[in-house]
């Protein structure tokens, strides 16, 4: 109950202005640039989500990261491509994690283990405030899974919009 209490706190307490300040707009371009620069060399499609912290509600019915990760990935449709190649970049700030969630089409070729090295070695990135840093690192590495395992075709559509969205 104690950690569900400070978990609480950590979010009703976070300001809402945080992520303008660790993601300002020239951060949020270079991500988006990143994206639709990646997406030239794979036929997956990637999106970025950046929230600073759950509902009170969300907190007490103890929704996790993850859980909330999965939610957006359906909200945002990121499982409604051709391919079945969505990515998922989540970003919960009040939490401090990163989750990435990848599509049943993607899944089949790439280990969660794969995932969870990236979504580590961003979180790294953002330990040492290095927030642009660590999102294009994550970037750059999703692409290279993606362009390995779904190259890009002729005919590669921009399934999903490429700006990062701000919950």
């Amino acid at each position: 109950m104690v950690k569900k209490i400070k978990r609480w706190f950590k979010h009703a307490f976070a300001p809402p202005w945080r992520q303008r300040v660790l993601f300002p707009k020239v951060t949020l371009t270079a991500i988006e640039t990143a994206i639709q620069q990646s997406e030239m060399t794979h036929s997956g499609e990637l999106r970025f989500v950046i929230e600073n912290a759950l509902s009170s509600g969300q907190v007490w019915r103890d929704v996790s990261s993850h859980e909330r990760a999965l939610e957006l990935f359906s909200n945002l449709r990121v499982w409604d491509t051709e391919e079945n190649s969505g990515v998922l970049i989540y970003l919960l700030l009040a939490d401090r994690t990163v989750h990435i969630i990848a599509d049943r089409g993607i899944n089949q070729r790439v280990a969660q283990a794969k995932w969870d090295d990236i979504a580590r070695a961003m979180q790294n990135e953002f330990g040492q405030g290095n927030f642009q840093r660590g999102s294009l690192i994550g970037i750059e590495r999703i692409t290279a899974l993606l362009a390995r395992h779904f190259p890009a075709t002729a005919d590669n559509p921009n399934e999903l919009p490429d700006e990062p969205v701000i919950v």
